[in-house]
């Protein structure tokens, strides 16, 4: 499928690079940094002949080829640039985010991520934690900027509770934004006060009902578990799971669209979930046995989602009934992550990743759909409130 969707990368090309030319450049990029004829950005800089001079890697790493949570050591020197490589994920907190010295020599910040359109996906802050330390250092920054894979019109979920800030929600945000990455960190850069010189390189083509299928790009994971569109339609639900002890499908070829756990009865499951008649949304029962992370080694129960109609799908709404049919199902057997999460040691995963305590106490207590429907429905309150805000930072069309 020939694109229709010229990327900030594309644009930046045809451009020959007229914003970063003569500059000493520092590159913020990972594995799906590459242009429409999928040539990765250090090659593009590489062969247009602009001057990188330091590089930078988000979770996972430039080349997406560590796990998740998994400290990145990156090679001293990236091979395609020859520049010297800072990982912008390593063992603390203090990592995450670029150090003073580390734009020594830099004299322009260019940042290529994509983005998946979840408030958990920890890109948007890497991107916005980069911005914030080149403002201080005096330094702009340029965004090139990308699809939402998941388009630019749904929004959906709470803004994440100031108590309950993390690297999956660094700043008060809903759970599906419908933003891009530049767009987010426009916004961001404002409200949050960065001050930060902030340049948008926009895309041509690109409208916000658009998903990624319909650009005609080239999808290209952003993360190890992220190898599909279908995986980012479900992944604002189910990445819900990594706050508890059952498996999100990592290990398998299909993370977050294959879920269960060793007490789960995939047909029992299934049934109940499907009686729910959440829109867009059909549960299929399955054993599947996942090569690593959790239960790893032996068959387990498990759930295959099937999205039928993704403008109907609700994900935050659906991830939030499907952990309270297990609780009432399973009881105590749901069990929620006590392990440090994303730098966090003393607030729940599935606070930080629900950006507060009141689902979890309804699904402890067994609270039935109604009462988590309602509680969704509040949430979505603040979703449309976040809507009427972010208006002022949109740059493409409906």
């Amino acid at each position: 499928m020939k694109p229709v969707v010229k990327t900030g990368l594309d644009r930046i090309i045809e451009m020959n690079f007229a914003p970063i030319r003569d500059r000493r450049v520092g590159l913020l990029c990972h594995a799906a940094s590459i242009a429409s004829d999928l040539r990765h950005i250090t090659q593009v800089c590489r062969d247009a002949k602009v001057n990188v001079v330091q590089c930078f890697g988000p979770e996972h790493g430039i080349w997406a080829d560590a796990q998740d949570m998994i400290a990145v050591t990156e090679e001293p020197v990236e091979k395609i640039t020859g520049a010297p490589v800072r990982s912008l994920y390593g063992a603390d907190e203090a990592s995450l985010a670029p150090r003073p010295e580390d734009f020594a020599d830099v004299e322009v910040l260019l940042i290529d991520l994509q983005d998946v359109g979840a408030r958990y996906y920890t890109y948007i802050y890497t991107a916005a934690l980069a911005v914030r330390e080149a403002a201080k250092q005096g330094i702009p920054a340029i965004i090139l900027d990308r699809p939402n894979p998941i388009g630019g019109c749904q929004v959906e979920g709470a803004l994440t509770g100031l108590d309950y800030l993390s690297f999956v929600g660094m700043w008060p945000l809903p759970t599906r934004h419908g933003m891009t990455i530049g767009e987010i960190n426009l916004l961001l850069n404002e409200r949050e006060g960065f001050q930060g010189d902030l340049e948008i390189i926009e895309m041509s083509g690109w409208r916000r009902s658009m998903y990624f299928d319909e650009t005609g790009l080239p999808w290209i994971q952003p993360s190890p578990n992220m190898p599909t569109l279908d995986t980012a339609i479900v992944y604002p639900g189910m990445c819900l799971l990594e706050g508890t002890t059952m498996s999100e499908g990592r290990g398998t070829t299909r993370p977050f669209e294959l879920v269960g756990a060793d007490f789960v009865d995939p047909f029992i499951t299934s049934e109940a979930l499907n009686q729910l008649n959440l829109p867009g949304i059909r549960f299929r029962p399955l054993y599947f046995e996942p090569t690593f992370h959790k239960f790893s080694g032996g068959s387990i129960g498990g759930i295959g989602l099937h999205v039928t109609d993704r403008l109907a799908f609700q994900p935050l709404r659906m991830g939030l009934h499907f952990l309270g049919t297990i609780s009432r199902l399973y009881g105590s057997d749901l069990q929620w992550r006590t392990e440090v999460y994303e730098f966090v040691k003393d607030r729940l995963a599935i606070d930080l990743l629900f950006g507060g305590t009141e689902a979890r106490e309804i699904i402890d207590r067994q609270g039935g759909f109604d009462e988590l429907d309602a509680l969704w429905q509040r949430w979505q309150g603040e979703a449309q409130a976040f809507c009427q805000r972010r208006v002022d930072y949109l740059r493409y069309p409906s």
